[in-house]
């Protein structure tokens, strides 16, 4: 519960009103993708590779909705100053989908959500290689999975499957620990960006302007899947210590049927911002598409349709 308030008292209050559909920017103004965002990837196919991070057997998960993926490896780490708090990432292979898939596990209890918040918002950043500042809290939880064994488990992948897309995500914290990995990898060059996909589901805000301007200049394909009143896109407060957005905002309003994607600005009032009503609904947060993320890998897809 204290969760939850935390949350509340760092909402920002919506600046305008949603427009309507019709009313977008025009399409000249949009970035170009070598990977246009996909509905029915993102709602049956990535979603689920997300939600597997929070089980114990991820396989299960992609069982549902992949044909012959497997998953390479669970990797653990330590993600903040309580021990009992772990990061979490895995690595996939598609070889129907001609995908290697790298996922981060989202915010696995309150403790560690209150923690996210206070180190996010108030004190602690860190440099960026690529560009500009980025959380602490977000920076170390990547890289501690990443220097585990993350990085050699992908690295094998790119080089066994050479010419695959790359389909990073995430949701909540995991999806801000995503946008690092898709920063981290096309601006070491570690793959070639035009075959790199970051699809995040309910992610904060993880730095400031000049690592929104980084990654929007290295990540050619970046959709951010947010779902009507989710308050968490909302965190840190916007302008915060500098935090902001990087491009582009897939928002789907409460059912989830249609969707804007804003992309002609990084933080745009016709897609999250542009809400009368203030952005305070933790079950928007926890479900995407219909479907509780955390719920989906807890039961390890048990109890889900596809």
């Amino acid at each position: 519960m204290q969760a939850f308030v935390l949350l509340a008292a760092l909402l920002p209050l919506a600046a305008a009103f949603v427009l309507p559909e019709a009313s977008l920017p025009h399409p000249e103004n949009r970035d170009v993708y070598t990977i246009p965002y996909n509905d029915a990837t993102a709602r049956k196919q990535i979603l689920f590779a997300a939600g597997a991070a929070y089980g114990t057997q991820p396989q299960k998960c992609l069982d549902k909705v992949f044909t012959g993926a497997t998953v390479r490896r669970v990797i653990e780490a330590r993600c903040d100053v309580n021990p009992a708090d772990k990061c979490l990432g895995y690595t996939a292979v598609s070889p129907n989908d001609k995908a290697i898939i790298v996922v981060f596990r989202g915010t696995n209890n309150n403790v560690q959500l209150i923690l996210e918040g206070l180190e996010t918002v108030f004190e602690y950043h860190t440099p960026w290689a690529a560009g500009g500042v980025v959380s602490q809290y977000f920076n170390d939880g990547f890289l501690n999975i990443w220097n585990a064994g993350l990085k050699d488990d992908f690295n094998a992948l790119a080089a066994k499957y050479p010419g695959f897309q790359v389909w990073v995500t995430g949701h909540s914290l995991g999806g801000a620990m995503a946008s690092l990995a898709a920063s981290y990898i096309t601006y070491n060059k570690l793959y070639d960006a035009s075959k790199l996909q970051l699809v995040t589901y309910g992610q904060p805000r993880v730095g400031d302007a000049a690592y929104a301007h980084a990654v929007d200049r290295d990540v050619t394909n970046k959709f951010r899947v947010t779902h009507a009143h989710d308050p968490v896109p909302h965190l840190p407060k916007e302008n915060m210590q500098g935090f902001t957005h990087h491009k582009a905002e897939v928002f789907y309003k409460e059912k989830m049927t249609k969707y804007n994607i804003c992309d002609d600005v990084d933080e745009s009032e016709f897609c999250s911002n542009g809400q009368i009503i203030p952005d305070t609904s933790i079950k928007d947060h926890l479900n995407y598409f219909e479907i509780n993320v955390s719920d989906l890998g807890y039961s390890n897809c048990a109890n889900v349709k596809a």
